[in-house]
Formats: structure tokens, C-alpha cells, sequence
């Protein structure tokens, strides 16, 4: 099976994007390549993180980058497929790390495009609830909406993700 140069894949919390997202890219190549962009700050999260490490075996490539994906889609070669989980893990350190939201995402958007394997790009799609209550949370929620709108003018195949289940929003599944 032949992946696409560039599929996104989004979907609310615990929808079971990432699944569908390993699924597609283990079809795809012998040489699958996981760019995690999580940083652990708490109990939870590492163990969220370790059931993630656990339910991908150790057949994958693991690089842990939490905010320059660029560096590490340069160093990826064609005979890779690479998966990103996740751009709103990803966005969320930009901002937190007060980096020019711009400049990263036009950064990033290059970088997929110049990647020489396909990839696979997680995203949450969060602008679907109530307007958050504060600045911060707003400023997210617009970033993110952002994001996902470049991720998927530019992805070849757009794959939304509810209930474990693909609805495809642009393009064709391989």
C-alpha cells in the first residue's frame, strides 16, 4: 500500500485517532518512524505515555521532539513513513513556551511539505464545544483551528475520526 505524501488525521479526545493513524502507516512501510511531541509534567501523562509506548511495540522508530518537527522531518528519509502524534500536543508547547505561533506553524507547513516520506499528522479537533471561558484557552482553541485548516489545505488525504471509526473528508484511503 502506498501512502499519500501527507494524510491528517483528527478527531476529539480518546476518539481513536491515534490507533487508526499507527494502523495506516504500518500498512504503508517496513521503516515506521513516531515523532512524539507529549512532554510529562504529571502522573498521568507519563502513564498515558507509557500506555501509548506499550500498545505500539517496539517495532517502531521513537523520536521524542516535543517542539522542533522540522529538524527531525529534514532527517527522514523516502523509504520511512512517519507519524506525527500530536500537532495539538505540538501547539500546546509553542504556546506554553511562548514561541511565535506564526513563525513555528509556517515552519512546520514547510517541513511537511519537504519531508521525502509520507506522513501521518494527529490532531485534536477542538473547536467543537463551548467557547472556553479564558484568554489562554481561546488563544488555543483559535491556534489549533488554524493549524488543522493548513494541516489539511495542504494533506493529500484528511481523515476524521469518531467513535473509532474513519469518515474521510478529502481524499481517498488507501
Amino acid at each position: 500500500m502506498t501512502l499519500p505524501d501527507l494524510t491528517l488525521v483528527l478527531g476529539g479526545a480518546a476518539s481513536g485517532k491515534s490507533a487508526f493513524a499507527e494502523t495506516l502507516v504500518l500498512q504503508g512501510t517496513n521503516a515506521p518512524v513516531y515523532i512524539a511531541t507529549a512532554q510529562i509534567f504529571d502522573a498521568e501523562m507519563a502513564a498515558k505515555v507509557s500506555r501509548h509506548r506499550d500498545q505500539r511495540g517496539n517495532h517502531w522508530f521513537t523520536i521524542e521532539e516535543p517542539l522542533d518537527l522540522p529538524s527531525v522531518l529534514g532527517r527522514c528519509t523516502q523509504d520511512q513513513a512517519v507519524l506525527i502524534d500530536c500537532a495539538t500536543l505540538w501547539l500546546t508547547n509553542v504556546i506554553l513556551g511562548d514561541h511565535d505561533i506564526a513563525a513555528h506553524t509556517n515552519r512546520l507547513s514547510a517541513a511537511l511539505r519537504a519531508c521525502p516520506a509520507p506522513v501521518v499528522i494527529v490532531s485534536n479537533e477542538v473547536g467543537q464545544g463551548i467557547v472556553p471561558d479564558n484568554a489562554l484557552s481561546r488563544k488555543f482553541r483559535n491556534a489549533q483551528g488554524t493549524l488543522n485548516q493548513i494541516i489539511a489545505a495542504e494533506a493529500d488525504l484528511v481523515v476524521a475520526i469518531m467513535a473509532g471509526l474513519p469518515l474521510t473528508l478529502k481524499g481517498t484511503l488507501p
